[in-house]
């Protein structure tokens, strides 16, 4: 009779995606306080939130909601590239730097003034900073 230490590859697989997945939720977490932290300390000099297009200003709980969302998602594609990626560190990084470049672009067509423009640019960049080199490395740590 042969024993292996070795658990079935499914039940590796699974092991993998869950504790990325956990990692992510972490990060999601830790990114939607610093992106609300940064928002409310923007709110505190001054910084108005304020959309012309219907004058409605931004809640510091829509930063919050969006932020979580989006984080989430970007988990979901780290996953889903864990799983069926050759690559899923590095398409990751790709997929994630595009997608948050291509986020900086609605601030800037907004029509909001300089002040509340310069800072929905830099809390687009806040929560990427903690998601994308988290969930990079933690793909390349379960890669392979």
């Amino acid at each position: 009779m042969t024993s292996t230490n070795a658990a079935p590859a499914s039940a590796q697989t699974n092991r993998r995606l869950l504790g990325l997945a956990g990692i992510g939720l972490v990060a999601a977490v830790v990114a939607v306080v610093a992106t609300t932290l940064a928002a409310a300390l923007a709110q505190g000099v001054g910084v108005d939130f304020e959309i012309p297009d219907g004058g409605e200003t931004i809640p510091l709980a829509g930063f919050a909601v969006v932020t979580g969302f989006f984080s989430i998602v970007g988990v979901v594609i780290a996953v889903a590239l864990l799983r069926w990626s050759a690559r899923p560190a590095e398409r990751f990084r790709w997929t994630a730097v595009s997608l948050t470049a291509i986020s900086l672009v609605p601030p800037l067509l907004a029509g909001a003034n300089t002040a509340t423009t310069v800072t929905l640019v830099g809390l687009h960049l806040v929560p990427a900073a903690v998601m994308i080199p988290t969930l990079t490395r933690s793909l390349r740590a379960r890669a392979g």
